[in-house]
């Protein structure tokens, strides 16, 4: 086997939602109040491509499903504690930290998204939760604040995960998140099913 040879790992559905979430997400996370219909519109597409993304995580390819990656806590966290000592196995889809980080991120996010649903209900007097915010205003607005920093917070560790695992691996992630391809290699393949 070539070991520079590489496999399509992220088909282009799941390539595309993660970007659209990311671009989502920052844009409503920029707006806020400033430019409430973008806001508001960032938040309805954040919330659209999470029920795409449950979705696809039962009918999308083998690498995207839930059930390709999705793990134990512990061995999330025996992943986490291998990588702190840089002696990580490389995966060819998700690992168990980024398996985390998706169910973290993704919990978060419709926290996000439904709290902000409840403060535009009690702001504007609109939307899905309109009935559901009035009255708790301040309260939805302080939740809705707290999921959308802790949000980013997950984003940044997110990213550094990804900047350390491109390192000790030496293959870069994000552009495999762009064209969908990753390296094959001897090693990663067994491990890959060492799930």
């Amino acid at each position: 086997m070539n070991l520079n040879e590489s496999i399509k790992v992220w088909d282009l559905p799941l390539r595309l939602f993660h970007w659209l979430l990311v671009a989502g997400f920052f844009i409503a996370y920029l707006t806020e109040e400033e430019l409430l219909n973008v806001h508001v519109w960032a938040g309805y597409t954040v919330a659209g491509l999470l029920v795409f993304r449950l979705i696809w995580g039962f009918v999308g390819n083998e690498y995207a499903r839930f059930s390709g990656f999705l793990c134990s806590p512990m061995k999330s966290v025996n992943y986490l504690k291998d990588l702190a000592a840089l002696k990580t196995k490389r995966y060819i889809g998700h690992n168990p930290a980024g398996a985390a980080m998706i169910v973290l991120l993704m919990i978060s996010l419709l926290c996000t998204v439904l709290t902000g649903f409840a403060v535009y209900g009690a702001d504007q007097a609109a939307g899905p939760l309109a009935s559901i915010g009035s009255g708790n205003e301040k309260m939805w607005e302080e939740t809705h604040e707290f999921f959308a920093n802790f949000t980013l917070l997950l984003v940044f560790l997110h990213v550094v995960g990804v900047a350390i695992e491109s390192y000790i691996h030496r293959e870069n992630l994000a552009r495999a998140m762009v064209n969908g391809y990753k390296k094959i290699t001897v090693d990663s393949e067994h491990k890959a099913q060492d799930k």
